[in-house]
């Protein structure tokens, strides 16, 4: 079959997202202006920069109490900065917990009954006892075709890693399992990690 988007498919739900998989999960924790904070699970997440370190993530939609953002984008905006958590299997449950469209004051990581730790470069909180952190300054925000579809970029500031997974001197993701999402409901984790050595590798 082919189809073009805009004119919509015959399908009972859009396969678009099926299509690019598996995609990270950037479990984004930020803070409001008023101290509150915010913790939501974004599968349109990746890094894109070795030197210096950045990542990004994709914000779709809006919610009723915000101006035409969801509170992540808004936070991000209004303090600059905001921290990824790196999600393995252990924490899939309250994750997606804090999926939950909730009202602008309510703190996810009470919702979810998440312990938090403090940021050690800027002023957000991470999920406590999670494999890895990755906190971030907004480096920019690009606006993108369609309704309320935001790419927010950041420099990586400050990594955060469990000495447990460290073997090595390498950060051993089988030791905690790594969740991917997929399209429509479903998810993957990462069970069967290989080596693959580039051609041109010295």
């Amino acid at each position: 079959m082919f189809f073009e988007p805009k004119n919509g498919h015959s399908l009972p739900h859009n396969p678009f997202n099926a299509l690019v998989v598996p995609r990270p999960i950037g479990w984004i924790s930020s803070r409001d202006r008023k101290g509150v904070d915010n913790l939501a699970p974004y599968s349109f997440f990746n890094a894109v920069a070795y030197t210096p370190p950045q990542i990004m993530f994709s914000s779709t939609g809006s919610k009723t109490d915000q101006d035409g953002a969801k509170d992540t984008l808004a936070n991000i905006r209004d303090t600059g900065v905001f921290c990824v958590n790196i999600v393995g299997k252990d924490m899939l449950d309250a994750m997606n917990a804090t999926s939950e469209t909730l009202p602008i004051d309510v703190d996810e990581f009470a919702h979810a009954e998440l312990e938090k730790a403090a940021c050690e470069t800027i002023n957000c909180a991470r999920v406590a006892n999670i494999p890895a952190a990755l906190e971030c300054e907004l480096i920019d925000t690009a606006v993108m075709r369609g309704g309320q579809n935001t790419v927010v970029f950041g420099e990586v500031t400050g990594i955060y890693m469990d000495d447990a997974f460290l073997v090595d001197g390498k950060f051993d993701i089988s030791k905690f399992t790594p969740v991917g999402r997929l399209g429509y409901m479903d998810y993957a984790m990462v069970t069967d990690p290989f080596e693959l050595i580039r051609p041109d590798a010295v």
